[in-house]
């Protein structure tokens, strides 16, 4: 790896080509107005995008009304918004109305599963939030739910341009921002779904570690591990970018340490507290496994699956075809953007934690049509995609993905929601 490439403080400035917002205007904004003009256009183009793909996600479940006939919270509902509300959703919502009660009660007479579900298996960040904005605005807990998802997906946004835009330059920035909007998987970032919370938090983390803002960096960290059990990756990036900082005395030593100290408890105190509730330590991952049938085996299933739908084996555990070719589609491209972030040298903290989300996604026992929304969260794949396309015209690029922004809407929310499970 090339110096630039492991240490934080690679890439902090600007590309050279790009202007500054006062040089684009010919004046100086104030702070507010600094900050508008510089995220505005890739919140804006996020939003058009995702409002795109939105409204053909639901033109579609208008078209087929299929959800009328499907269960309520599973995949079905009186109208056609509340598919946004299903499947993990629904799990959302309970804990959002009751909270937890965590318990490991065994099931007879199913092959797959040794246990019931139970809610302790989602984590609370998300919930929490959704209680809280129901409590101020008065809104239920799909409501909740939807208000909380798409404010944090336009932090992601944000996230996902700053780091882009230190990489790449603002048309990088810009451009990435649109094309996470665009990943498959991306049609969770707008339902009731904690996956844009956690990559807002992710992204922020990553960017205070690029610009040496330790303490930051380890308190998102820590609360990034109340919302996804992957935070897993996001500890271990800040933690080995910490490591090398301290051991190089680049940011002294009391604020990597701190941020190395104080990153995994948000994630080992909701597992320990779901142990102790359910009077077993290993209380979280019995049930993940014997309710859920998630477990890690160092990729097995995922190759064994692979091989199942590339040769039109359908028989496989939730086999689900349309979203489970859409994951091959994915996994064909994934080596193609890892080249293409590599080209572009990022700092450490996004190798390492775009390596650990992948490696995850790969390497447990799984849905296997879900495999582009657990890659969802390996935002910096992107970022060398839109390096490579930041040349192209304005027109150019509108051309490029006006087809992606409507065929989103099927590939990245109906395929997902009604063709698959999320």
């Amino acid at each position: 790896m090339s110096t630039a490439s492991s240490t934080e403080s690679s890439s902090t400035e600007p590309a050279a080509e790009e202007e500054r917002p006062e040089e684009r205007t010919g004046r100086a904004p104030g702070r507010f107005g600094a900050l508008v003009e510089r995220f505005a256009p890739a919140l804006g183009a996020y939003a058009v995008v995702k409002a795109i793909g939105l409204t053909v996600f639901l033109v579609l479940l208008e078209h087929t009304g299929d959800y009328l006939n499907k269960q309520v919270g599973r995949g079905g509902g009186a109208h056609a918004w509340d598919v946004l509300g299903t499947w993990d959703g629904v799990w959302y919502e309970r804990i959002a109305e009751n909270g937890y009660d965590p318990q490991l009660i065994p099931l007879h007479g199913f092959p797959l599963a040794t246990y019931y579900e139970n809610s302790a298996a989602f984590f609370p960040l998300y919930p929490w939030l959704m209680r809280l904005v129901g409590a101020v605005t008065g809104l239920g807990p799909y409501g909740s739910g939807i208000v909380v998802s798409v404010l944090a997906s336009l932090v992601a946004a944000a996230g996902i341009f700053a780091i882009a835009e230190r990489l790449g330059g603002f048309r990088t920035g810009v451009i990435a921002a649109v094309v996470w909007g665009l990943f498959p998987g991306s049609g969770v970032e707008w339902a009731v779904y904690s996956d844009s919370l956690f990559v807002a938090l992710s992204a922020w983390a990553c960017y205070c570690v690029m610009t040496r803002r330790w303490l930051a960096a380890g308190l998102l960290a820590l609360v990034a591990g109340l919302n996804r059990p992957t935070a897993a990756a996001l500890i271990a990036a800040v933690s080995i970018a910490a490591l090398v900082a301290l051991v190089r005395r680049t940011d002294g030593v009391a604020r990597p340490l701190t941020a190395m100290l104080i990153t995994p408890w948000g994630l080992l105190g909701y597992v320990g507290w779901v142990g102790w509730r359910m009077g077993d330590w290993g209380g979280y991952f019995k049930l993940q496994r014997g309710a859920w049938n998630r477990y890690f085996d160092f990729g097995a299933s995922t190759l064994r699956t692979i091989m199942d739908v590339i040769t039109g084996h359908w028989d496989f555990w939730q086999s689900n075809p349309v979203p489970d070719l859409i994951a091959i589609a994915l996994l064909i491209a994934l080596p193609g953007l890892v080249v293409l972030l590599w080209r572009v040298r990022p700092p450490l903290v996004l190798w390492v934690y775009t390596a650990l989300t992948v490696f995850t996604a790969l390497s447990s026992n799984q849905i296997f049509g879900n495999i582009s929304r657990y890659l969802l969260p390996a935002f910096p794949l992107f970022i060398g995609l839109a390096v490579a396309l930041r040349r192209m015209r304005t027109s150019s690029l509108v051309g490029l993905f006006a087809m992606p922004a409507i065929a989103a809407g099927w590939y990245a929310g109906y395929a997902l929601f009604e063709l698959g499970i999320p």
